[in-house]
């Protein structure tokens, strides 16, 4: 059995290179850039412009989190 660390969401395994870490520390940070991005885009849009697409102020964070998350 191999022996693991949690560290901020990240799955450390003994005998992983270093590479596979970073390779994840890199994705999440992406994947979050595109989350803020997504909510920066949303916060720029009108409240007639949100009620088109059926949203209102208060769910664009949990819309973004949804579109980027899939949670």
């Amino acid at each position: 059995m191999a022996n693991a660390a949690q560290i901020n969401g990240f799955q450390i395994a003994a005998g992983h290179t270093g590479e596979s870490f970073f390779a994840a520390a890199w994705a999440k940070y992406q994947q979050y850039r595109l989350y803020r991005q997504t909510i920066s885009e949303l916060h720029q849009l009108s409240g007639r412009e949100l009620a088109d697409l059926g949203l209102t102020r208060s769910g664009i964070i949990a819309t973004a989190r949804e579109a980027v998350y899939g949670a």
